[in-house]
């Protein structure tokens, strides 16, 4: 199982220099409830609704979610091996939450910060 973070989701999108290879979309994809959010406000806030609206909506059909469950959330509120910023505590609890109950799950990002702290809690990151 691969956790999308939503660097991944919005190069996906936007065409950015870095794209997921397409084989990842093959894959058994988990996402954060909080990636709809991010990713939505992204493209508002660019005024890229429109445009990418409709293919964003298919990108997000193919996830499985996970929601901020309260102990997600409480894993958030504890100190992590490296700082992390509020949005990727949230992503890495929800990391953490699945591989607690046994899920073997690596994590796609293209976040250097995130791919870190990940690193150090002994999250297996997955190449894209």
């Amino acid at each position: 199982m691969i956790y999308l973070d939503t660097s991944v989701a919005l190069a996906h999108l936007l065409a950015e220099d870095r794209r997921p290879n397409a084989e990842i979309w093959q894959e058994e994809l988990v996402a954060s409830r909080l990636l709809e959010y991010e990713l939505w406000n992204r493209l508002n806030t660019r005024d890229l609704a429109r445009t990418h609206g409709d293919v964003a909506r298919l990108m997000l059909a193919r996830l499985a979610w996970i929601e901020l469950h309260r102990d997600v959330l409480q894993r958030a509120l504890q100190p992590f091996p490296t700082p992390v910023r509020t949005l990727d505590a949230l992503h890495l609890a929800s990391v953490g939450f699945l591989r607690e109950r046994g899920h073997d799950v690596a994590l796609a990002t293209y976040d250097e910060r995130m791919a870190h702290a990940a690193r150090a809690m002994g999250i297996p990151l997955r190449a894209v």
